[in-house]
């Protein structure tokens, strides 16, 4: 390894340790931080999931300096997990680098060992094999549905619905063409609307679902991200709700829909002008 190289990690490896430190200290009870303190695994759930996403909107954003603060806030919430663990001698954040260290390793005998592949598709597979082998599983098909309900548990909702169906797909269990797609969709469009006006809040409920999963198998079939595009049309949302306030002169309850109505085509108007001029 090269001086600069040498330098370079020793400053990072002193840069970690220091906020594990730090951490240590705010968990301290004496002269600790009361919120730190007050802090459970549990209770830093939202806070985990919270500072993921902020890591993702900076990296769509290009900005490093955002992308920097945004992943030191995310390895607080892993130093800070190692560190409550520690207190009750669950684990340690070495054991957290070292599992995941090993596992690299383990799942990579392309780079780590004598494996050869020839292509991208070929580490996936390699990839997954070797993950059942770790879970005891093989390769058959009688832990799929035991794979799904993991996705389930750990995922998004509209992340783990694309995983679910796509895994269920790879097996055989998928429509011949996208006709069938569209028909499943417009026929549980029905049985939502036959729901809403006949059945109870709860079969309401089970049918939007039904409704849900049907959108997303269409965006699969035409190889469409459902969070980009929902989170597009957020943003297509705000940005003319922003543009729609900046016509009102009073409190937007003070006018009627019909006028709001008219101030939100002419704000979607504008918005597309200016994106045409871009």
């Amino acid at each position: 390894m090269e001086s600069n190289q040498v330098q370079q990690h020793t400053k990072t490896l002193t840069a970690l340790q220091e906020l594990i430190d730090v951490v240590a200290k705010l968990r301290n009870p004496d002269g600790g931080c009361p919120w730190d303190l007050q802090q459970t695994p549990q209770s830093l759930i939202p806070y985990v999931i919270e500072e993921a996403y902020e890591v993702v909107d900076a990296i769509k954003s290009g900005d490093s300096q955002a992308i920097v603060e945004e992943l030191g806030d995310l390895l607080l919430q892993v130093v800070l997990q190692a560190q409550i663990a520690l207190e009750y001698q669950q684990f340690t954040l070495q054991q957290v680098a070292e599992g995941i260290s090993q596992k690299l390793i383990r799942r990579h005998p392309h780079v780590f060992g004598d494996v050869s592949v020839d292509s991208v598709d070929e580490v996936r597979q390699n990839w997954e094999q070797i993950k059942a082998q770790e879970r005891g599983q093989t390769s058959n098909n009688n832990q799929l549905g035991d794979k799904l309900a993991n996705y389930s548990r750990k995922l998004p909702p509209l992340m783990a619905t694309m995983k679910i169906s796509q895994k269920a797909a790879d097996v055989g269990f998928e429509w011949e063409d996208i006709d069938g797609v569209w028909d499943k969709f417009h026929e549980e469009l029905q049985e939502f609307q036959q729901a809403v006006a006949e059945e109870t809040p709860a079969e309401q409920q089970a049918e939007l679902g039904d409704v849900l999963f049907s959108v997303l198998q269409l965006a699969r079939w035409y190889k469409l991200d459902p969070t980009e595009a929902l989170q597009g049309t957020n943003q297509r949302f705000i940005q003319r709700f922003q543009k729609l306030e900046m016509f009102c002169e009073r409190p937007l309850s003070d006018y009627p829909i019909e006028e709001l109505e008219a101030f939100w085509q002419q704000a979607k108007k504008i918005l597309r002008e200016e994106s045409l001029g871009e």
